[in-house]
């Protein structure tokens, strides 16, 4: 592992009560970096981006964050750590505003005490955020709604950014807009790691691509050689 390394993945085998559902599974990923891990349905994607936010934990392997272990660590300590995770389905508070939603993010006390100029910095990323700060969630389309939860995310300051399915269900054209504002927020520094089933967009924008599948990495290398 280089001092670059942000995430370091090693060997991890997780388990669904007694159904495993990752075998062995690295990955790394370097500061500055776009890694994409492709993959069907039921590939392990969803649960490995789940593992290293702390919403499951590791029962054989390591992971490590800015090299420092964060294999037991819960998603309240991976948040106070700099992680950040985009869920699949978006999981948007419907009955809250944008602005309530955006606020939802800012839960450790740091990014508590910068609020303002985070909400400042995602609305210029996502300007129809700003626009529609005090409209209910639960009106917004599905790509709306996908702004909104990156914007939450981005609100707790992280340094690594875990999205998930972020085009699923999504037109054409909003995944495109979704994915240039990818590459903007990637442009700040931050580290990301993206797990999608579109796997011409998500290896665009890659450095580093995993392919996995059964809950195990099969190829893994630069984008254009795996295309």
């Amino acid at each position: 592992m280089s001092s670059a390394t942000v995430l370091h993945v090693d060997g991890i085998d997780v388990f669904y009560r007694d159904f495993q559902a990752l075998w062995g599974v690295s990955l790394e990923a370097d500061r500055g970096q776009i890694v994409s891990v492709i993959g069907a349905n039921g590939a392990g994607k969803s649960t490995l981006l789940n593992t290293v936010a702390g919403l499951m934990h590791p029962k054989k392997g390591a992971i490590e964050f800015m090299g420092d272990s964060i294999s037991g660590m819960d998603a309240y300590e991976t948040v106070a750590r700099k992680i950040a995770l985009v869920p699949e389905g978006r999981r948007v508070f419907t009955r809250l505003t944008v602005y309530e939603n955006l606020i939802m993010g800012c839960y450790t006390p740091r990014a508590r005490a910068n609020r303002e100029k985070n909400l400042e910095k995602v609305y210029e990323l996502f300007p129809r955020l700003a626009e529609r700060h005090n409209q209910m969630a639960s009106t917004f389309s599905g790509g709306e709604q996908q702004m909104l939860a990156i914007g939450r995310a981005l609100m707790s300051e992280p340094e690594l950014l875990l999205c998930d399915e972020i085009s699923l269900g999504l037109a054409p054209l909003v995944i495109k807009e979704i994915y240039q504002r990818l590459r903007k927020i990637n442009a700040e520094g931050i580290t990301i790691v993206l797990v999608e089933q579109d796997i011409r967009q998500s290896m665009k924008v890659a450095d580093q691509a995993y392919v996995m599948l059964e809950g195990k990495v099969v190829l893994k290398g630069d984008p254009r050689e795996l295309t």
